[in-house]
């Protein structure tokens, strides 16, 4: 089974003296490839430990900047949006939970 990686994680393995077998995806599968990428590092934040966490708060972010790329979006276009949202909806930094 195969997954995403970053770009230079190839090049990692073969200093460290592996030889990656490597595919460049196409653009349906790379879209699909990043959602499952997203789930992944979003699964591995939810698992952090607090020393971890910025780590895979960095990794959640370089998939969400991958994701808006494909999708036609720079990522001021989603600051732009989320700021928008942000004013009309709020943060979350009240802390509220709806039951």
């Amino acid at each position: 089974m195969g997954k995403l990686v970053r770009d230079r994680i190839p090049e990692i393995i073969r200093r460290n003296g592996g030889d990656p077998a490597v595919t460049v995806l196409g653009e349906t599968e790379y879209r699909a490839a990043l959602r499952d990428k997203l789930f992944e590092e979003a699964g591995e934040l939810a698992e952090a430990t607090p020393e971890e966490v910025a780590g895979e708060i960095a990794d959640v972010l370089e998939v969400l900047r991958a994701l808006a790329a494909v999708h036609g979006h720079g990522w001021a276009d989603i600051e732009r949006v989320s700021l928008a949202k942000r004013e009309e909806r709020g943060g979350f930094t009240d802390r509220l939970y709806l039951r």
